[in-house]
C-alpha cells in the first residue's frame, strides 16, 4: 500500500510540474501581429492599413526596468510607438490607444495614455534615434511613474495606475518599411546615489528666459499676451560660431495668434522686445512671414508658419573668418544624430568685396539665413556685434509652444538632436 501511495504522489508531482511549465510557457511568450522578428530586429509586415504590434514575453520589473528601441528605418510614415501595455493587449491597436497602456509615438512626438488622442510630449523621432521607456523605482498608492527617453536623455514622465509586473514592453508600427532594433536589456544610468532619476530640464542651455518656461526640450510662453510689451524671450547661452552655426525650432502649438519669432540677437537684447525689433537683432516672424532687422517694421520675406512647421536660422561665415579665443567651445556637450531631410547649401559666402551695410557693430560681416521645413527661405547680410549673435526666440500669444534644436548646417542639414549643440 505504501508503494502505491508513493507512486500516486509521484505521478501527481510530475503532473503538477508539467502544468506549471505549461502555464509559464503561456505566460512568458511574446506576442506579435503584422510584424516579423529576426533576432533583435522587428519589421512591419502589414499593408499599412493594419496596425502591427509586439508585446514582450516578460513585464518590466525592479531588476529590469528599462528598454530601448533604435529606429533603423521609418518606412513610409514613421508611425512607430514605444511603450508599456498589459500582457493580453489587443495587437491590432497601437500601444497607448487602449486603457492601461501608455506610449510615446515617434511620428508626432505625442504621448498616448489610454486614448487615441495624444498629448504633445516630446520631439519627433526619425531614423537613427533611440527611444527608451522605463519605470521609476518609486511607486506609491498604486501609481507608477513611467518615463521616456530619446537618445539617452529624458523626454518626460507620466503617472499611470498599476504595478510594474502588469506592464509589458510593447512596440507598434503602422506603415511599410518600418524597422527597429529592440534592446530589452538596456540600462538606464541617469540616477543619483539615492536611486532618484535626474530630470534634465535643459534650462542650462538658455542664458536668459523671460516669460518662457522650459520643460525638457519644450519652450512654452507663460506671459500675459495682452500687448506688445508682453513678449516672452528665450536666448541661448552660447552664440552661433563657425563650429555650431545653425539651429531650428518646431512649432508644436501656435497659440492664439502664432506670434512666434526666430532669429539672432546681441547678448544684451531687451527682454520685452521681439527678436528683430531692436538694434543688433534679426528675425523671421511666423505670423506674417516677414523679416525684421533692427526695426519694428518688417519686410516681406517668406511664407507664414503654422503648427507643425520647422523654422531654422543660421550663419554662413566668410572663409577667412577666424574665431576669437573667447569663443572657444571645445568644452561643449556634443551629440550627433542622423536626420533624413537634406537642404543643399549653396550659400557659403565670400563677401570680401561687398559693401558694409547696416549697423557697423564690429566691422565683421556675416550672412544670416533662414529655413522653413528644411528649405532655405532667404538670407541677409548682417554686421556681427561684439560677442556674437545668440539664438533668440520670441513669443507673444498664449498657448505657444515649440521644440528647439541646435544643428551644424554644413553641406546638408543632416544632423539633429533636441536642444543640443552639434559638432
Amino acid at each position: 500500500m505504501d508503494d502505491i501511495n508513493l507512486h500516486y504522489r509521484f505521478l501527481n508531482w510530475r503532473r503538477r510540474i508539467r502544468e506549471i511549465r505549461e502555464v509559464r510557457a503561456v505566460r512568458y511568450r511574446e506576442r506579435l501581429k503584422k510584424m516579423l522578428r529576426d533576432g533583435d530586429i522587428l519589421r512591419y509586415h502589414g499593408n499599412s492599413d493594419e496596425v502591427g504590434c509586439f508585446v514582450a514575453a516578460r513585464p518590466l520589473s525592479k531588476r529590469n526596468r528599462y528598454y530601448e528601441v533604435t529606429i533603423i528605418d521609418t518606412g513610409v510614415r514613421g508611425m512607430i510607438a514605444v511603450g508599456l501595455v498589459p500582457q493580453l493587449y489587443k495587437l491590432d491597436h497601437q500601444p497607448g490607444w487602449l486603457p492601461q497602456s501608455v506610449a510615446f509615438h515617434a511620428d508626432d512626438g505625442k504621448l498616448y495614455n489610454g486614448n487615441t488622442v495624444g498629448q504633445q510630449f516630446g520631439p519627433k523621432c526619425c531614423r537613427g534615434d533611440r527611444i527608451g521607456c522605463g519605470i521609476s523605482l518609486d511607486s506609491d498608492d498604486g501609481q507608477l511613474t513611467v518615463f521616456f527617453t530619446k537618445n539617452g536623455k529624458e523626454v518626460g514622465t507620466v503617472e499611470v495606475p498599476g504595478s510594474p509586473e502588469a506592464l509589458y514592453p510593447a512596440v507598434g508600427m503602422h506603415s511599410l518599411g518600418e524597422e527597429v532594433l529592440l534592446d530589452l536589456n538596456a540600462e538606464w544610468g541617469m540616477e543619483e546615489d539615492d536611486g532618484q532619476m535626474i530630470v534634465d530640464s535643459h534650462e542650462e542651455d538658455w542664458n536668459r528666459l523671460h516669460d518662457v518656461k522650459v520643460t525638457g526640450t519644450l519652450l512654452e510662453y507663460v506671459g500675459k499676451g495682452k500687448s506688445i510689451v508682453d513678449v516672452g524671450l528665450a536666448q541661448a547661452r552660447r552664440p552661433l560660431s563657425t563650429r555650431f552655426h545653425y539651429y531650428e525650432l518646431e512649432i508644436t502649438d501656435a497659440g492664439e495668434k502664432c506670434y512666434i519669432a526666430l532669429g539672432l540677437a546681441r547678448r544684451d537684447y531687451p527682454k520685452n522686445r521681439h527678436p528683430g525689433w531692436s538694434r543688433g537683432s534679426i528675425a523671421y516672424h511666423a505670423d506674417d512671414g516677414k523679416l525684421f532687422q533692427g526695426s519694428g517694421v518688417g519686410d516681406p520675406f517668406g511664407p507664414r508658419c503654422f503648427e507643425g512647421d520647422i523654422m531654422g536660422c543660421g550663419i554662413m561665415f566668410p572663409r577667412d573668418y577666424s574665431q576669437e579665443a573667447g569663443d572657444d567651445v571645445d568644452d561643449w556637450d556634443l551629440e550627433v544624430f542622423q536626420k533624413p531631410s537634406e537642404v543643399q547649401n549653396d550659400m557659403y559666402v565670400n563677401n570680401e568685396d561687398e559693401e558694409d551695410e547696416g549697423e557697423d557693430l564690429d566691422g565683421k560681416k556675416v550672412m544670416v539665413f533662414f529655413t522653413r521645413n528644411g528649405k532655405v527661405v532667404g538670407r541677409r547680410d548682417v554686421s556681427l556685434p561684439v560677442g556674437g549673435l545668440f539664438p533668440t526666440i520670441g513669443m507673444m500669444s498664449t498657448g505657444e509652444k515649440k521644440f528647439d534644436r541646435y544643428e551644424n548646417f554644413e553641406r546638408t542639414l543632416c544632423n539633429q538632436t533636441a536642444l543640443t549643440y552639434f559638432n
